[in-house]
């Protein structure tokens, strides 16, 4: 077929009603040609603003595909310090569980006292210089003495800026002293807490005999772990100023006996 000869078309328009009559428009090819390209140039137009300001953009085209290589490497960022920050919500969760499993504890089931565990200990450094643990030890020797008495030292020389006050929330005293300054075991006994928590920062909680229990709180890192056992006197972490209750260097130290806060002024040894 020469489409050169072909200049004009009818177009024929038949109703599905046979009542109805046949209609036909003669058009020039050239008037067919302008009135698709209009056509097509206006359907285009209508496709591109559904495309660009309407939702059925996002079903058409994902976001991924409307990336730039830049933004994909932002994202992928995002999405490890996403994961990265979830793993540690996570890690405070199961520190903040077991925090509040050792504040309950209030007994002495943790602690060994079979000559077995007690021979083991022994074999360790027991008292790694310290001058305290060195004098009760020479008057063991002297007198027999045994710990069947448990007594409390002060676990830092720092001097104390607050009292223990129960009934406003303190259930411990505070000792100022300057950002990792030594702290010390204030009695021989298991950690049964060693970690990191929101409120209370690096937290350490010592479980002795008859029912006592220790915490030491807001510090600038952890020297021991848990399950470990320790002497009195013996270093178990350096203070600071960690947690959100914490404003300021200290340690916040506390005293419980029977699952019950008591003062530690009225226990310490050397206070």
């Amino acid at each position: 077929m020469d489409f050169n000869k072909l200049k004009k078309f009818s177009l024929i328009f038949v109703p599905d009603d046979t009542s109805g009559e046949a209609h036909s428009v003669k058009i020039s090819l050239k008037k067919l040609v302008i009135v698709l390209s209009i056509y097509s140039f206006f359907v285009f137009l209508l496709g591109f603003y559904i495309i660009s300001f309407t939702p059925l953009s996002e079903v058409l085209f994902p976001y991924s595909l409307r990336l730039t290589d830049s933004d994909k490497k932002k994202v992928e960022v995002l999405n490890e310090k996403v994961t990265i920050l979830a793993r540690e919500i996570e890690a405070l969760k199961s520190a903040n569980k077991r925090l509040k499993f050792a504040i309950m504890l209030g007994d002495s089931t943790l602690i060994d006292t079979s000559e077995t565990r007690k021979d083991t200990i022994k074999n360790k450094s027991l008292y790694e210089g310290n001058l305290f643990a060195v004098f009760k030890e020479f008057l063991k020797k002297l007198r027999d003495f045994t710990d069947d008495y448990i007594i409390f030292i002060k676990p830092s020389e720092g001097f104390i800026s607050k009292s223990f006050d129960p009934e406003r929330g303190h259930f411990g005293i505070d000792f100022v002293v300057k950002e990792n300054s030594p702290i010390f075991s204030s009695a021989g006994g298991y950690i049964v807490f060693a970690s990191y928590t929101t409120e209370f920062g690096y937290t350490i909680i010592i479980n002795h005999k008859d029912n006592y229990v220790t915490k030491y709180l807001h510090c600038a890192s952890l020297l021991k772990r848990e399950g470990d056992y320790v002497y009195q006197g013996e270093l178990i972490a350096l203070s600071g100023n960690s947690g959100t209750e914490s404003s300021g260097p200290h340690l916040h130290f506390e005293i419980w006996k029977d699952g019950k806060a008591i003062d530690p002024k009225e226990v310490l040894l050397n206070y």
